[in-house]
């Protein structure tokens, strides 16, 4: 008898190995997200109150896309939105640039979707360029496949209706398209040893492992087989790996994506059935440091005041303020890690350091101070860790304190937070040459803009001028539920412009600080400007009251928006 993993694995090997398709339909091909052209996001999932996504397959210098695309483009423009859905794919993952502009030579502003690793491609079973498909979205199948004239017509008429497509495949004789990685793969048994586990270990066994904060533990061949369908769908879905980023924008240290390889390799292995090639298992043999410090022993640590947390209820946020004990003279600080203690409970934190002698505190969100001093990392979901570069630190002074801003959320139990914070300095002899200055493109009131009821797409931007010549560092988005995306732009003084980040699919669970592998220089005068989107309407699904017109607040069903930077100045 087959066990349940395997009947799961065996329902998804059509669908990621881009078998023949049978003419019955509908075809199920699953859920699935892709960045567009422009670098926006698109998830099908996200368009289930509409009956229907119709895609019109689109390859650069392609006869067939040219003859179709003003026909789809009229028969676009015949539909509501709230009816249906029209967007064009390009399964050969063409450069965006060249995408962008056969895209304008076709005269359309369809958001052409753009399939990298071609495995959403594979999933619907596209065969040639020009053709046309119609996804439903609620169901993830595939309603009508082939020619993009009359008969796509006919078929949505008859989906929009509630009917069963009285011709769910037509021919289409455009371009093939090809599947290299696929044959490729699928003409191999692919190594479970050597390729499959070190993809899990390096991208996701540090988070799910055994303490840690994943919900399960890819530690062994058998798990990953077992979570192979859920593997296959976060993957689809871009949901894992956390906090992905547009791949083709910057060159992040922690950019949290796959390279398509990657991503072809781990859904054709479980397109074959997730063989176990070797009687070795590496994953089953990582070994993980004892410590939960990143950066081995602390040389000081900071108990945080433990905080009872009530069962139920909306908590106003806490205020502490904890000395550095134990500092018994000025040290240069170059790293800091905050451990909570129930990150279940502990939602963010925001820090400032008081300076010996001085009462009180400065905004939690900086401003002004010693240009010398350190800064101590605060917690948010995803990042609470950061070891500055070779050379660059802060001076923390001895006799200071941290005053902290603590933002609790209940989970239905009592729970009680003792968090810790730990510091590393530099040895007394060395004095770092660079200090790490931050930015905050922020909106606050009275600049904050309500975000209106029922908007699904509500843009807020706001900028910061780099005063004199610097190297960027990183950046860190933060919104709330309702957050959709956060683009930073760089306007230099010459008259250009660029692209510095697009966090594409912003998500409140995760709010990472994306490191640059290598510091980006901007010389004065630059202006950053940091561009965020709000998702206010019922297709959000972490959002709390899609009919509410939406103020700034402090708290997670209120809004805020910030784009924060931290860069060194050159001199």
């Amino acid at each position: 008898m087959r066990s349940i993993v395997q009947t799961l694995i065996l329902l998804c090997l059509p669908l990621a190995a881009g078998a023949a398709h049978a003419d019955t339909t509908p075809e199920r091909a699953g859920d699935f997200a892709l960045l567009d052209h422009e670098g926006y996001f698109h998830h099908m999932a996200w368009y289930d109150d509409r009956r229907a996504v119709v895609l019109l397959v689109q390859a650069n210098g392609s006869e067939a896309t040219r003859a179709a695309a003003p026909a789809f483009d009229r028969l676009a423009g015949s539909y509501a939105e709230d009816e249906a859905v029209f967007l064009m794919i390009n399964p050969l993952g063409e450069a965006r640039d060249a995408v962008r502009e056969e895209a304008g030579s076709l005269g359309s502003d369809l958001p052409v979707l753009i399939d990298d690793s071609q495995l959403i491609a594979e999933a619907l079973g596209i065969e040639r360029a020009g053709e046309a498909l119609i996804y439903d979205p609620r169901s993830f199948r595939v309603l009508y496949r082939g020619e993009p004239g009359a008969a796509l017509e006919q078929a949505l008429s008859e989906v929009l209706a509630g009917s069963e497509v009285s011709h769910p495949r037509t021919a289409a004789t455009g371009e093939r398209i090809e599947y290299p990685a696929r044959e490729q793969n699928m003409e191999r048994t692919i190594s479970y040893a050597d390729e499959v586990a070190p993809i899990i270990a390096t991208h996701c066994a540090d988070c799910h492992r055994d303490g840690a904060i994943g919900p399960f533990a890819l530690d062994s061949y058998n798990m990953v087989r077992g979570w192979s369908p859920m593997i296959r769908e976060v993957l689809m879905t871009k949901r894992m790996p956390p906090g992905q980023i547009d791949p083709h924008v910057g060159d992040f240290r922690n950019s949290y994506t796959l390279r398509d390889e990657d991503q072809q390799t781990l859904l054709h292995w479980i397109a074959q059935g997730s063989p176990h090639d070797s009687n070795r298992d590496p994953l089953a043999e990582l070994e993980w440091p004892e410590s939960e410090w990143a950066f081995g022993e602390p040389d000081l640590v900071l108990e945080v005041p433990p905080q009872t947390m009530p069962p139920t209820g909306v908590l106003d946020y806490i205020t502490v303020e904890v000395p550095f004990e134990g500092l018994d003279r000025d040290r240069w600080v170059r790293a800091s890690q905050y451990i909570p203690g129930d990150h279940r409970v502990l939602h963010h934190t925001l820090n400032n350091i008081i300076p010996p002698g001085e009462q009180g505190r400065r905004s939690f969100l900086g401003g002004g101070g010693d240009p010398d001093q350190a800064s101590i990392v605060a917690f948010v979901p995803g990042d609470a860790s950061v070891h500055n570069p070779p050379g660059v630190g802060g001076l923390l002074k001895a006799g200071s304190k941290l005053a902290l801003q603590l933002h609790y959320t209940t989970m239905g139990a009592e729970s009680v937070d003792a968090s810790r914070i730990g510091v590393w300095f530099y040895d007394d002899d060395e004095v770092p040459e660079q200090r790490m200055s931050g930015a905050c493109a922020c909106i606050f009131t009275p600049t904050w803009q309500t975000i209106p009821a029922n908007d699904p797409d509500f843009e807020m931007s706001e900028s910061v001028t780099v005063r004199e010549d610097a190297y960027l560092y990183s950046f860190l988005p933060h919104m709330h539920f309702r957050g959709k995306r956060m683009r930073f732009h760089a306007y230099y003084p010459d008259g250009t412009d660029e692209e510095l980040i697009n966090i594409a699919n912003y998500n409140y669970n995760w709010q990472m600080r994306y490191e640059l592998n290598e510091p980006k220089w901007v010389p004065a005068g630059t202006r950053i400007v940091a561009t965020g989107a709000f998702d206010n309407s019922s297709q959000n699904p972490a959002n709390p009251d899609p009919d509410r017109d939406v103020p700034w607040g402090i708290q997670s069903w209120d809004e805020m928006f910030f784009g924060a930077m931290n860069w060194v100045y050159a001199d």
